[in-house]
């Protein structure tokens, strides 16, 4: 009898749901960053090549010849765009490729039948998007350091537009990796739709100097808004009202979160 009562003493008492869901949401998070470090000369690398061909090229060669935008250097101009640029497409391509490949090799099979609720496996997988994000916007920072001085207006503005557009373009990616079915198809929405809309969205200049149909044009772009608010916080200079700029993402956000989960929660295009 002693023993028994012993053995049970000694028994951990069984974990709350609370306590499975962050344990379960912390394993999701430590697993995509252990990938993201991991393959770091493809995670990581690349941002930091990429945008130091950009500044040589628009900055330093181009940027001599088109002079001060709205008064600032060129150089200093197009920095936040493109630390915004790379967060957009990280954040976006780390949760597609991740999610996509957990389809592609069936362990997505072990969430689904997890005590985990959706919500919790849509922000698991968004969380390692902002993470990949954050990391290389601090990379593409450093080297932009490299080549013009950048000012900090307002902090609380530059982490906020960050994480919020990052967060927007994870769960873009999450949507993306669920109706996808090969690899071809993770590519057609970053290659036709996402680097179309950053190109057109401010990053290597002011709507102002367009003409008024292209203004107009560039307006429905909600990558201008994300743009021009992460260069307000840097700058204190914005095309756009930013908190409307913020006021876009919010919402975007509470759209893309909810189709997430409903859709997760369904298993659309998770057991074909």
């Amino acid at each position: 009898m002693s023993t028994v009562l012993e053995k049970a003493a000694t028994q951990p008492e069984p974990l709350s749901m609370t306590q499975v869901r962050r344990i379960g949401f912390q394993t999701i998070v430590i697993r995509e960053f252990h990938r993201i470090v991991r393959i770091w000369s493809q995670t990581i690398l690349p941002s930091g090549v990429t945008a130091t061909l950009y500044f040589l090229i628009f900055g330093t060669v181009i940027g001599s010849r088109i002079g001060p935008m709205d008064g600032i250097s060129y150089m200093m101009y197009i920095a936040p765009g493109l630390i915004m640029q790379a967060v957009i497409n990280n954040s976006y391509t780390n949760v597609v490729s991740s999610f996509f490949g957990a389809k592609f090799g069936k362990h997505i099979e072990e969430l689904l039948v997890s005590p985990l609720p959706s919500w919790i496996i849509v922000s698991g997988y968004v969380a390692g998007g902002v993470v990949r994000g954050a990391m290389v916007g601090l990379l593409v920072s450093a080297v932009a350091l490299f080549f013009t001085h950048l000012p900090v207006e307002h902090p609380v503005i530059v982490v906020g537009a960050a994480v919020l557009t990052s967060v927007t373009f994870a769960l873009g990616g999450f949507l993306n990796a669920m109706f996808a079915k090969n690899f071809d198809q993770i590519s057609i929405i970053p290659t036709f739709l996402l680097t179309p809309l950053t190109y057109l969205g401010g990053v290597f200049y002011s709507i102002s100097r367009l003409p008024g149909w292209a203004r107009h044009l560039s307006l429905i772009d909600p990558i201008l808004y994300m743009v021009n608010a992460f260069r307000f916080g840097f700058l204190g200079e914005s095309d756009v009202p930013v908190l409307y700029a913020f006021a876009i993402m919010i919402v975007a956000i509470a759209g893309l979160f909810t189709a997430a989960v409903v859709l997760m929660t369904r298993s659309s295009g998770l057991r074909e």
